[in-house]
Order: structure tokens, then C-alpha cells, then sequence
């Protein structure tokens, strides 16, 4: 009998996740499978029950959430045999959308049920996993002012980027190094990917893919607020990378060093998490997650 634990948050998508227990044994009766259903209740309480629940090995383990559940439950399977299902139910569903997962909880579910499962790539800053993108810049600051916002709507992330615009200051030196290659600059915005989503249908890097073996690495140089405002422009349509301020590399490591040696502030996953230290690495593990899809 096949042992799924479903790990939800109940208040991702503004208190709107439509999973439910009796949902979850419409299609996984108690018959056929042994279910297990918990709940969240705090910040980095989904870390706690994952670990609990991967001490009895179930098969699979399901995120229903938004990108920072996902993240804390995939987090604790990176490099175990136990495959990562994904209800998703927050407001960007990044990874979702770039594994094509329905938003539906329904079809989520369906899928799930039925199994099929790929290998993903999966970055580390640091000592934090992320299975999306990561960012050190202005996108920080964007994500910052949403955490800060009472709303997870595509509108209120608009505001938020808009506080960042007039928030905007580059004045610090970055040494940036790119598996081998080095440059120093003041950035706009330093953004790794392993995925084509951002959210929202939005994306910074249209070529990544999750298991090319490779981040997509975009470097922005500082820009003036026009030029953001041509860079968020151009971005709808992809074009972004018509800036001339706009380097795209492929590399499996990339080293951010503050030149004054100062803490780092960084999203990951849609989450602002902050450093000590005045360097931060990030490093692809190859096909080190499995993921149903």
C-alpha cells in the first residue's frame, strides 16, 4: 500500500487553499493508500513535519502551498528517493507553471495519482536550497516590499515593484564570478535561475530549463529609473535582453562578493533572506530532486 503525506498551509493563496482532507481521499481512498494529512501553522512549521514524515519513508510527500511551502518541503528531499507532488495554491506558482502542474487542485491531485516523475536540477546559496530562482538587487527589494504588503495579488506586487523604483539606490561594488569568468559591477539586479518562471506568467530567463545541468545567470549593470521602466516594459514581451546593460551567461557557479565586505540581503524563492557573511555562492546539484509532473 503506497504511503503519500500531504503537508498543506492552509492560508497560502490569502486563506484560499481549496485542498481538503475528504478531497484528498476522493482520490486516494484508505483502501488503496495510506494518507497522511498535516497542516502548518507557523513559518518554517512545514521543515518540522517533513522531517518527521520522511523518518516513516513514504512514498511521496505533497507541497500544497505557495512557493515558500514548496520550497521548505522540497528542500528536506533534495538527494532522498522520496518524489515532491505539488498542489499549488499560493499567488505566484512559479515552479508549478514551469512543470506544468494545473492550478486546479483537482487535476493536481489526478496527477499526483497517476505518478509520473522527472529528475530536476536544484540550486544552493549557501546552505539554502531553491528549485526556482534566486536574486540579489533590485528583485530583493521588490519581494521585500510584497512580504511587507497585506496582499498576494499581481496587483500588489505592482505597487511593491513601484516602492523598489523609488526606493532604487546602486551604489555598491559587486565582484561577480561565473564558474571562471570574473566582473566587477555596480548591479541593478543579479538574478540566477534554474527555471522560466517567475510567477504571474512573467519570466527574466525564457531559455532556463530545470534539468540542462545549468543556471541561467542574468547580470544587469546599473541603469537609470527610465531604463527600469524600459527593462519592465520590455520584459512582458521578452525583450529584455535588448538592453545593452543586460548580460545572460550559463554556468553551474556563481560567487557574489561584496567589495566592502558587507552582509548580503537576497531572495530566494520568493522569500528575503538575509547573510553574515559578504559572499555568497551559489551551486547547481544535478537531477538532485524528484519531482511528479
Amino acid at each position: 500500500m503506497k504511503e503519500i503525506h500531504f503537508i498543506i498551509n492552509p492560508i497560502s493563496g490569502s486563506g484560499k487553499n481549496s485542498i481538503s482532507e475528504a478531497l484528498i481521499l476522493e482520490y486516494f481512498p484508505k483502501s488503496a493508500f495510506k494518507i497522511c494529512v498535516f497542516y502548518t501553522q507557523y513559518k518554517n512549521h512545514a521543515t518540522e513535519l517533513v522531517k518527521n514524515s520522511i523518518k516513516r519513508n513514504p512514498s511521496i510527500i505533497v507541497a500544497s502551498g505557495g512557493d515558500g511551502t514548496i520550497n521548505e518541503v522540497a528542500s528536506c528531499l533534495v538527494g532522498t528517493t522520496i518524489a515532491l507532488g505539488v498542489v499549488p495554491a499560493g499567488s505566484g506558482n512559479g515552479l508549478a507553471s514551469n512543470l506544468n502542474i494545473p492550478l486546479d487542485t483537482s487535476q493536481a491531485l489526478a496527477l499526483i495519482k497517476k505518478g509520473d516523475h522527472i529528475k530536476i536540477d536544484v540550486g544552493r546559496v549557501n546552505e539554502n536550497y531553491f528549485f526556482s530562482n534566486s536574486g540579489i538587487g533590485f528583485d530583493a527589494q521588490v519581494i521585500k516590499n510584497y512580504e511587507n504588503s497585506n496582499e498576494r495579488t499581481i496587483t500588489s506586487y505592482i505597487k511593491s515593484s513601484i516602492k523598489a523604483l523609488k526606493e532604487y539606490r546602486s551604489n555598491e561594488s559587486y565582484y561577480v564570478c561565473i564558474d571562471d569568468k570574473e566582473i566587477k559591477c555596480q548591479p541593478f539586479m543579479i538574478f540566477v535561475s534554474n527555471s522560466n518562471e517567475l510567477g504571474y506568467n512573467l519570466s527574466l530567463t525564457p531559455k532556463a530549463s530545470l534539468n540542462d545541468g545549468v543556471f541561467d545567470v542574468m547580470v544587469v549593470s546599473k541603469i537609470s529609473k527610465f531604463k527600469i521602466l524600459v527593462f519592465g516594459f520590455l520584459m512582458l514581451f521578452k525583450k529584455h535582453e535588448n538592453l545593452k546593460e543586460v548580460r545572460f551567461f550559463a554556468a553551474k557557479k556563481v560567487i557574489v562578493k561584496n567589495e566592502k565586505g558587507l552582509p548580503f540581503e537576497y531572495q530566494l524563492d520568493g522569500e528575503v533572506k538575509q547573510e553574515e557573511t559578504s559572499r555568497v555562492d551559489f551551486k547547481l546539484l544535478e537531477s538532485a530532486l524528484n519531482v511528479i509532473c
